[in-house]
């Protein structure tokens, strides 16, 4: 799997630009030891870039809570032998990186990569030749073998010891237009570690095979928005795990029952905000707070959830009202907005989920994390809702096994926006992409009059293990007539059998969840291809591999009862595989045009064509930044406070 390609090369620079790299100039290409004055001049500058680190972090973070230039911060490994802080420059299109190692040992590596594997990654690397400790840009091919790269675009900005460790500070344009390097963008990105455990005489000695590695999930380019004030009669309700003992399996999912107190009237959440126990911030990796349906009444169970033990109603506990990640932000709702929860007509049950991700299988730790709700009675001017975009849960969509990308689309038709928005329309300011295993990639296209007119959300790295509510950079306005399109791109390479839609977490889904206002009857736009012409697709592969053409056997009854069988019966050669693409790509489609208690809006809404898509966003080209086209293919040598390298 290759890295998100840059373009070529970048321009040349004007005059006085220089190379990266701090004391890179001083260290000879065969990475000598420094002479005296190499490293008096080093520690010089080293104390400069301290003073200018500083001064710039403030200036370009205006944003950022004043109490900490480093907004953003997660444990990179489970024992927290790494822990990452970072802060985004937006004007100069600029990530400053923060990485303080508890233990260097020998050095460490730390990069990104397409799916978090340790071949083809674009990594800086700390690393010693037993008497100089260097910092260099490098990059691994797909046998895991580290070379430095030709263009450093990692620049080491400082290096210090602190009471906690070893603190290096260094930065990275978003875009490098190298085709080494990862191209950094909304997107979730899989951040890769490494420990080194001897020196090395040469970075080309060093293979990523055999170290003791990982990887972590974040947002890098966290979005840019100001921090409403929280209304002065608001309070808080935490739902937390009542101290369980994490399971030492690699990935546990815990399940909670909480309930509101009798009589619990109704209020707006404005904001909420993980509670992580301590000690706990590198195993509790995301969590989400799930309202149930009206009529489920269980608020006993507490355990893993996927036991047989949990009552089979907890799964109509599906109503989000908050989702927190890794890495994430607490989530502050549009200071004219909130989430109504409580009073009449609203559950008093809510489901707590955990995702723990225990990798070393540690045994004996206890945790009672959960989610802290900030609400006030005082209802803002609008409600906040919650619309499911994509794909309908059902089997007559599927993925053929061995597929490497694997598109499947759902729409939101222009009817049904016609039909159930008002005519001043609604605003998305928030959205969490949703699949299951085998989900890749995730896109929500806005479309009006026939040309695509907006990104509400995309995710080309997606990981259903990361899974977040992120606020948009600008909200998108939605107008009846409008179209809302969602794609979700599928691996099943190593699946044998068709994934089929489903609740099941072998099965898949294709759902974007946007939160918007002001809130509507309109819960549910989501589509499927029409069942009746799934079965003249098993009809056609029939024929297509039987010497009888007319072996077609008809298919009665609900979908969920023939279709994940006819399915698994299929073929999956070239031509079944090719049909069924066409098929999803131009056939009708059946609309589920929902209001909040499962019913549709009024109005025809099966065999309805595909939308006529006639005009595309065209992807912006990243912006290269200049460089002298001769800066050497050199490492920096790392000179710690003191001159002690």
């Amino acid at each position: 799997m290759r890295l998100p390609r840059q373009p070529g090369p970048a321009p040349r620079p004007g005059p006085g630009h220089k190379c990266p790299g701090g004391t890179a100039a001083l260290t000879p290409p065969a990475m000598q030891v420094p002479s005296p004055s190499a490293r008096e001049a080093a520690s010089l500058y080293g104390t400069m870039v301290a003073v200018f680190l500083v001064i710039l972090v403030a200036a370009l973070q205006g944003s950022a809570p004043s109490e900490s230039p480093w907004p953003y911060r997660v444990p990179l490994d489970p024992e927290g032998a790494l822990e990452l802080a970072w802060n985004v420059s937006y004007p100069q299109e600029m990530v400053h990186f923060q990485l303080l190692v508890r233990q260097l040992g020998a050095g460490v590596l730390f990069g990104m990569s397409d799916r978090g594997q340790l071949q083809n990654a674009d990594l800086v690397v700390v690393w010693t030749d037993g008497a100089t400790t260097y910092f260099g840009d490098a990059w691994s091919d797909q046998q895991g073998k580290v070379h430095l790269d030709t263009q450093q675009d990692y620049q080491l900005l400082q290096a210090q010891r602190t009471p906690k460790g070893l603190s290096l500070l260094f930065r990275r344009p978003f875009s490098t237009c190298d085709p080494k390097d990862y191209l950094i963008e909304d997107d979730t990105v899989h951040l890769v570690y490494g420990f080194l455990e001897r020196p090395l005489p040469s970075l080309e000695a060093l293979n990523t095979s055999g170290l003791r590695t990982g990887l972590q999930r974040v947002q890098l380019l966290k979005t840019d928005i100001p921090r409403p004030a929280l209304p002065a009669d608001t309070k808080a309700r935490e739902i937390r795990v009542p101290d369980v003992t994490v399971p030492p399996e690699t990935t546990t999912y815990w399940c909670h029952m909480a309930l509101l107190p009798e009589g619990f009237s109704q209020h707006h959440i404005v904001m909420y905000e993980p509670v992580i126990t301590a000690g706990n911030e590198a195993l509790v990796h995301h969590m989400e707070v799930f309202q149930c349906s009206v009529g489920v009444e269980e608020s006993h169970y507490s355990g893993p959830c996927d036991s047989k033990m949990k009552p089979e109603r907890l799964n109509h506990c599906r109503h989000v009202l908050a989702a927190w990640a890794l890495g994430a932000e607490p989530f502050y709702y549009p200071e004219e907005a909130g989430l109504a929860f409580g009073g009449p007509g609203s559950s008093r049950f809510l489901r707590l989920e955990v995702h723990y991700h225990n990798p070393l299988k540690i045994r004996g730790r206890r945790d009672s994390s959960g989610i802290r709700l900030h609400y006030t009675a005082t209802l803002r001017r609008f409600h906040a809702g919650i619309m499911e975009l994509g794909l309908v849960y059902t089997p007559v969509m599927a993925i053929p096994p061995k597929e490497t990308a694997f598109v499947l689309t759902g729409y939101c038709t222009d009817n049904c926006t016609q039909t159930a928005l008002p005519p001043s329309g609604i605003h998305i300011f928030a959205s969490q992409l949703h699949t299951h295993l085998t989900g890749r990639k995730v896109v929500t296209v806005l479309a009006r009059d026939g040309r695509e007119r907006a990104i509400v959300n995309r995710d080309n790295h997606y990981s259903p293990h990361f899974q977040e509510i992120r606020m948009l950079k600008k909200r998108v306005s939605v107008y009846p007539g409008d179209v809302l399109i969602t794609s979700c791109t599928y691996n099943t390479e190593d699946r044998t059998l068709a994934t089929v839609g489903g609740l099941g977490i072998q099965e898949e889904m294709c759902v974007n969840y946007v939160h918007y206002y002001p809130r509507t009857e309109l819960e549910l736009c989501k589509s499927a291809v029409d069942p009746g012409f799934l079965r003249k697709y098993f009809c056609m592969v029939d024929s297509f591999n039987s010497e009888d053409a007319c072996a077609c056997p008809q298919a009665s009854g609900p979908e969920q009862l023939w279709a994940p069988e006819r399915f698994g019966a299929v073929p999956w050669d070239s031509f079944s595989r090719d049909t069924l693409r066409a098929l999803y790509g131009g056939a009708p489609i059946s609309m589920h045009c929902n209001k909040s208690s499962a019913v549709r809006f009024q109005g025809e809404w099966e065999l309805q064509p595909l939308p006529k898509i006639t005009s595309r966003l065209e992807k912006p080209a990243p912006r290269c930044p200049a460089r002298p086209s001769t800066c050497p293919a050199r490492p920096t040598v790392v000179v710690m406070d003191g001159g002690k390298g």
